[in-house]
């Protein structure tokens, strides 16, 4: 159990930090085996570089193309991150807000 009291679960050999971050991930693999999105990916990471200089790096739970929707910018497919969050401390409003910024069109669904 984490200081946050999630449970640590494992699920086809991959460990999640809570049971509600594995489940999200089992839908999301049957979306990606039913195509509806693709490109799946685990912890994809955002280097957060302000001035040239390297402040943090942002690690979302999961990144992955959702096909044939039409998007914020009226693209057919488009490129969701999420993360999964029981409970949103300041350090992590702060590295989402970064991200957002300096990666234009980047929007963290909190799930």
């Amino acid at each position: 159990m984490t200081k946050y009291k999630a449970i640590r679960t494992q699920v086809d050999g991959i460990m999640f930090d809570s049971k509600k971050e594995s489940e999200r991930y089992k839908y999301l693999k049957q979306r990606l085996d039913d195509g509806i999105i693709q490109d799946l990916k685990l912890q994809p990471k955002f280097d957060c570089v302000i001035n040239g200089k390297k402040v943090c790096t942002y690690k979302a739970d999961f990144e992955y193309l959702l096909v044939d929707e039409i998007g914020p910018q009226g693209q057919i497919s488009y490129y969701v991150v999420e993360d999964v969050k029981g409970f949103k401390t300041p350090m992590y409003r702060l590295k989402k807000k970064m991200v957002e910024a300096l990666y234009p069109g980047t929007i963290i669904n909190e799930v």
